[in-house]
């Protein structure tokens, strides 16, 4: 397994030597991003419960985060962008995660790191022009997936508030919105969530065309989880207490009306860039913000009335379910 801190000065030395490390390939995930590795365990305690949840706790990791990320902004973390077959992410092992790369992708396999400047610059990669079409453009009664998500969970009817139990997650209207007074508008409504894989695609694009009404980063936890699952199971509930993008947007359709988006960021994924202004116009399909390093969630929040239907592609929303 990945290395465990003992205590929390050996906690620090290990996080102090990531902090000038960009992330390798690898095959075997299971333990996730690196600095998740060094707490998983301690994350699943009542003591780590607890501590996650804690204000000053949380401010501490967000400004190791923000420290580690200007690294990943720096050309020194290309060294990973390498061919190397095993931990190269041009590898013979990275490129079977990822066959397409370079067909998907903006790059060019010719220049040195194909053209990326940043291990940052490598993550937050743009599809190449048709790579994601937009899937009935001039129609309005259409919703399209923001992010390039399987889906995890749809719950309808949801609450203003509720209570997490130790295996139910419902959704609680007021946490996720970060008690925006707008969260009236949606008691009732649903609730669709999906997830983003490491290797995903993971920038954000409006699921209707429509006006910004507000859009902020609400702060929040960064490695708080349920005890009694794992991090991929405790989606909803990280839906309500981690850093996430929380976007308002005007549907032109009257039948959709106001919709939420919520781009919630787990663990070291939780840098979340908005790239559009309030009292913006966007376009359905267009780019609203990207996340930085990792795999992340997404929500959509619609209000009661709103005949909303799923196309999921055959799937049953779940851990175990594919990108859409």
């Amino acid at each position: 397994g990945p290395p465990q801190a003992k205590n929390y000065h050996q906690m620090l030395q290990l996080i102090n030597t990531i902090l000038t490390r960009a992330p390798e390939f690898n095959e075997t995930v299971a333990y996730g991003p690196p600095i998740y590795a060094i707490l998983h365990c301690s994350i699943r305690t009542v003591g780590g419960f607890s501590a996650f949840l804690n204000e000053k706790v949380n401010y501490c990791f967000k400004n190791i985060l923000n420290e580690w990320g200007k690294y990943l902004k720096s050309k020194d973390s290309c060294y990973v962008l390498n061919k190397d077959p095993k931990k190269g992410w041009f590898g013979k092992d990275a490129m079977k995660e990822m066959p397409n790369f370079v067909e998907e992708f903006k790059c060019n396999p010719n220049e040195s790191h194909y053209g990326f400047t940043s291990w940052d610059d490598f993550f937050t990669r743009e599809f190449r022009d048709g790579v994601r079409p937009v899937a009935s453009p001039d129609d309005n009664s259409v919703v399209v997936n923001p992010c390039e998500a399987a889906p995890f969970n749809i719950q309808e009817n949801v609450k203003r508030h509720d209570t997490f139990w130790i295996k139910s997650q419902p959704y609680s209207l007021d946490l996720m919105v970060a008690n925006d007074p707008l969260a009236d508008k949606f008691v009732g409504g649903t609730v669709y969530q999906a997830f983003l894989g490491p290797l995903n695609y993971h920038r954000w694009h409006s699921p209707v065309n429509g006006k910004v009404v507000k859009a902020f980063v609400q702060d929040g936890t960064y490695y708080s989880q349920l005890i009694s699952v794992g991090v991929a199971e405790s989606q909803a509930y990280m839906s309500a207490v981690a850093t996430r993008a929380i976007f308002f947007i005007e549907a032109d359709n009257p039948d959709i009306g106001l919709v939420v988006f919520i781009a919630v960021g787990l663990a070291e994924v939780s840098t979340c860039e908005i790239t559009v202004f309030e009292e913006e116009y966007v376009k359905k399909g267009q780019q609203i913000g990207t996340f930085h390093y990792g795999g992340s969630s997404h929500c959509l929040i619609f209000q009661p009335g709103v005949n909303v239907t799923f196309d999921l592609h055959g799937q049953t929303p779940g851990v175990n379910a594919t990108n859409i």
